[in-house]
């Protein structure tokens, strides 16, 4: 089996052309999705429009005892930083308000200073109260579309004292999903492989990296992180059973952690497991006869089915978002290149014809694009492609290798490893090409990027 790297699997200026190129390329890329009222027109978000959306967060009011000075001013600044890592919904400066400041109290079905807001640039406006639950702190918050005065969402999100950076964030992201339809991810976390602590182990960090810290330990290499769904157990490939790759569970919920699928395929190798979006299914990559293929089997090791049969490489399985589909690499043309095929293996179509190896494909959650890695002179560079095949065009290129990329769950941005900095490190990037930041630094390789599932 070749390793990752023979199938891997200044800045702003590459960055930039590459979302130009992207957006002449394709006007209709909507990343937004209706508002949370049925009756209510979409409102589309189109990633790349000049304007932006604005949000007024109020201080909340604070009912929490003991009581605090700084608690207020705290949330309401770490709302904000979510709002803004969202990319779509962004927090309105002080100097634009044209009302109170302060949550005086929670509004009832009505309110009668939208107009104010509205004028002020505030195209939504947040209030909320803290409150003390139990040992948790407690916030109440509603959400109102200023342009036509109506609460487009309400809730209540607790949380420790001691994770008031993950209420903050958890707050904004039902912020941004009332407003748009689609939750945000600030809340959310990736996993990723770092050898910063000598092997090569699955680590986890919030989503602006953040909170970084290890997820599994051992003398063994690990690779390929996956998620479940419900983002309550990652899974990867480690070599620590008899010397040859086998998938192992790291569990924080109701999963069981250690090896699985140790009874199917007479303890072949298995280089990669991908669980399908409803967690119960997985596309497995093993050996046969010298090749690697694809299967699928039941998670709990049952209706094994072997999906390839060409006696190509065949590797990288992506499942589509409704779990029909399985995008893949093959070089059964001669060179690697995405093909796609149905979950029993067959209608299969050759999806990729530009470029002499492309690879690691990642279906987004939306279904709109395939994003995936191709060599071009001696570096790798990522490019997006639709799955009708229409539409390729190159998200990030830069004189280093930019490799493995990952899509956050509301198909808004994209992780992935870059050397561009020297050793490989985990960046995000919008699906338009722009806000490059960087997440990993100074702390050994860190590869392989994989994107958690909603904060829940």
């Amino acid at each position: 089996m070749p390793s990752h790297r023979s199938w891997a699997g200044s800045d702003s200026r590459c960055i930039g052309r590459a979302g130009l190129v992207l957006a002449a390329a394709l006007g209709l890329l909507c990343a937004g999705s209706p508002r949370a009222e049925a009756q209510d027109p979409a409102i589309v978000v189109t990633p790349g429009d000049e304007r932006a959306f604005h949000a007024a967060v109020q201080l909340f009011k604070d009912e929490a005892a003991p009581a605090s000075a700084e608690r207020a001013g705290e949330l309401r600044r770490l709302i904000g930083e979510g709002m803004e890592y969202s990319g779509v919904l962004l927090p309105l400066a002080d100097d634009a308000f044209l009302g109170e400041m302060q949550t005086q109290a929670l509004s009832g079905r009505r309110r009668y200073d939208c107009a104010d807001w509205a004028q002020g640039g505030a195209d939504a406006l947040v209030e909320g109260i803290i409150r003390r639950k139990r040992q948790q702190l407690s916030v109440e918050y509603q959400v109102w579309d200023t342009a036509r005065c109506r609460r487009i969402a309400e809730g209540t999100i607790e949380q420790p004292d001691s994770e008031m950076v993950r209420l903050g964030r958890l707050v904004a992201d039902a912020v941004v999903k009332g407003f748009t339809g689609t939750a945000g991810v600030s809340g959310t976390e990736i996993a990723f492989i770092s050898d910063r602590s000598g092997e090569r182990e699955v680590w986890v960090m919030d989503a602006d990296g953040g909170r970084q810290r290890a997820a599994t330990r051992g003398d063994s290499i690990k690779s390929f992180p996956d998620w479940t769904p419900d983002g309550g157990a990652i899974l990867y490939t480690s070599h620590q059973r008899k010397k040859q790759p086998a998938l192992f569970l790291t569990s924080r919920g109701d999963y069981r952690p250690g090896p699985i699928l140790t009874r199917i395929l007479d303890d072949r190798p298995k280089y990669r497991g991908v669980f399908d979006p409803t967690g119960e299914n997985l596309a497995l990559v093993t050996s046969l006869n010298g090749a690697a293929e694809i299967f699928r089997v039941d998670r709990r090791g049952r209706e094994l089915r072997r999906l390839t049969r060409s006696g190509a490489i065949d590797i990288s399985p992506s499942w589509s978002p409704d779990g029909t589909q399985i995008v893949f690499i093959s070089d059964r043309s001669g060179a690697p290149q995405l093909y796609i095929m149905n979950d029993e293996g067959g209608e299969l179509r050759r999806l990729s014809f530009n470029g002499s190896y492309n690879t690691a494909p990642a279906w987004s959650p939306d279904g709109k694009w395939i994003v995936y890695e191709t060599r071009v002179g001696g570096q790798f560079d990522i490019w997006l492609i639709d799955p009708s095949g229409e539409v390729n065009v190159p998200l990030v290129s830069h004189r280093r290798s930019d490799e493995s990329p990952a899509w956050s769950p509301d198909s808004r941005k994209i992780a992935f490893s870059s050397t561009r900095r020297g050793k490989a490190d985990i960046y995000v990037v919008d699906v338009n090409g722009e806000n490059l930041r960087r997440l990993t630094e100074r702390q050994g390789v860190n590869l392989q990027p994989s994107w958690g599932p909603f904060a829940r």
